[in-house]
C-alpha cells in the first residue's frame, strides 16, 4: 500500500522530544527539546561524577561536593567562598559553605583564615583523590569519546554558556514580575 505525500510529510518532521509538552511554544519548539536535553544530560552527568568519584575512592560526595572539590583544585590556586559560588553559578552560599565543610571534614579540602576571608585549597589527599578521578575518567569516558566529536563537544559548550546567561537573565525578569 502507498503512503500518501501528507503521511510522508508528517513522519519526515520530527516531533519534539520533551518532558514538558504542555509548555512548548510555537515560537520555539527548539527551547522545550533543549531543556529536556538540559534536564536528562544533568542528571546522567551528575550520576558519572558521583560514580566517578566513588571509583576514586571516595563514595560519599554529593554532585555539589565533587563540582567543589574539582573547583577547589583548579589552577592550584586558593579559593574563597564567594568566588566558588560565582564561578559555579550556586546562588545558595550556604550550600556551598556546607560542602565545603563537608569537604574539610573529609581531609580532601583544608580551610585557611586570611584577615576576614576563608581561603579553600586542596589537600594532599584532595590532591590524590582528583589524580584518581582523572584515571577513571580517562579510562572510562574520555577513552569512549570519538576525537572527531570535540569540535561539536566544544560548540555545544559555547551554546550552554550562551544559554546560562539567558536563563539568568530571564530568572531576573521573572523575580520583577
Amino acid at each position: 500500500m502507498r503512503k500518501s505525500a501528507s503521511t510522508k510529510a508528517i513522519r519526515s518532521t520530527p516531533r519534539p522530544i520533551v518532558s514538558s509538552a504542555h509548555l512548548v511554544s510555537s515560537r520555539s519548539k527548539e527551547a522545550s527539546e533543549f531543556e529536556f536535553g538540559m534536564i536528562v544530560a544533568w542528571n546522567a552527568f551528575s550520576r558519572w561524577t558521583v560514580r566517578c568519584m566513588a571509583a576514586a575512592g571516595v563514595p560519599d560526595l554529593t554532585i555539589t561536593d565533587v563540582l567543589i572539590l574539582h573547583h577547589v583544585n583548579h589552577r592550584a590556586r586558593n579559593k574563597k567562598l564567594a568566588d566558588i559560588c560565582f564561578v559555579l553559578n550556586y546562588g545558595d552560599t550556604h550550600v556551598v559553605a556546607y560542602s565545603l565543610k563537608k569537604l574539610v571534614a573529609a581531609e580532601l579540602v583544608r580551610a585557611e583564615k586570611q584577615g576576614k576571608e576563608v581561603l579553600y585549597s586542596p589537600t594532599t589527599q584532595g590532591d590524590v583523590v582528583i589524580a584518581k578521578y582523572r584515571e577513571v575518567r580517562e579510562q572510562c569516558l574520555i577513552d569512549s569519546l570519538d576525537a572527531e566529536m570535540n569540535d561539536d563537544i566544544g560548540d555545544v559548550a559555547r551554546t550552554l554558556r550562551t544559554m546560562s546567561g539567558l536563563y539568568d537573565q530571564a530568572a531576573r525578569a521573572a523575580t520583577s514580575l
